[in-house]
C-alpha cells in the first residue's frame, strides 16, 4: 500500500504546483530587496565621495565659476543668464551681468574653496562655495541675485521682502527665461539636485 501511494503522480504534483507561486514571490521581494541595498550603498558612496576644489577663482555668470581648472555651478540657487534683461524703474536692465558682477565682487581677491558630491550633464561640480568665511551660494540669494532652485528658501523671501538685487523690479526666473529663450538644458544637475528641487517646488520652499 505505501508503495502504491509513493507511486500517485497526483498527490506529487499538486504539491510542487502549490510551491512554485510561493518560490516566484519570495525571487521577487529578494530582487527588491536587494536592488534597495545596492541604491542605499550607492547612495551613500555619493554622499561621501565629496570633491574639493580650492584656488583663486574667475566667475562666469551669476550661479558659475571656475576653480583650479574644474567648472564649477554653485548648487542650489539659480542667477540669471548673461544675455538676460530684468526691469527695474520703468527700464530694462543687463540683470545677467548684474548678478555676475555681484558674484565677481564677492569673490574678490579671496581664495575659493568649493566642496561637493555630483555633476551635471556637462561635467560641472554642483557644489557650495566660499570666498573667504562667505559662503557664496546663501549670500547670492541673501543679496538677491540669485534665486532658490532646491535650497536658500528662506534667504530668497528675506531678499524679496526687503526688494534687494532682482527684486527690486520685474523679472522672470531664470529657468523660465532660458525655457523660452532655448537655454533650458543648461540647468541640467544631478539627481539629487533634481529631487531637492522638486521637493521645494511642492512644499514651497522656493
Amino acid at each position: 500500500m505505501t508503495r502504491l501511494l509513493r507511486r500517485l503522480p497526483v498527490a506529487k504534483t499538486g504539491r510542487r504546483r502549490g510551491t512554485r507561486p510561493l518560490r516566484r514571490l519570495f525571487d521577487i521581494a529578494l530582487t527588491v530587496a536587494l536592488f534597495a541595498v545596492v541604491a542605499v550603498l550607492v547612495a551613500r558612496l555619493e554622499e561621501t565621495a565629496t570633491v574639493e576644489r580650492r584656488g583663486q577663482a574667475s566667475v562666469g555668470d551669476g550661479d558659475s565659476l571656475t576653480l583650479a581648472g574644474r567648472r564649477i555651478r554653485l548648487v542650489g540657487i539659480d542667477a540669471p543668464e548673461l544675455a538676460q534683461s530684468c526691469r527695474r524703474d520703468g527700464a530694462d536692465y543687463a540683470c545677467g551681468r548684474a548678478a555676475r558682477d555681484a558674484l565677481r565682487a564677492l569673490v574678490g581677491q579671496h581664495a575659493v574653496v568649493c566642496r561637493g558630491h555630483e555633476t551635471d550633464r556637462f561635467g560641472r561640480l554642483l557644489a557650495v562655495c566660499h570666498a573667504g568665511d562667505t559662503e557664496l551660494n546663501r549670500t547670492m540669494v541673501e543679496k538677491g541675485w540669485a534665486v532658490s532652485y532646491g535650497d536658500y528658501g528662506g534667504a530668497e523671501r528675506r531678499a524679496r521682502a526687503e526688494s534687494r538685487g532682482l527684486w527690486a523690479g520685474q523679472f522672470e526666473r531664470p529657468r523660465a527665461w532660458r525655457a523660452v529663450h532655448g537655454r533650458a538644458s543648461d540647468i541640467e544637475i544631478g539627481l539629487a539636485e533634481r529631487l531637492r528641487a522638486w521637493v521645494a517646488a511642492l512644499f514651497g520652499a522656493g
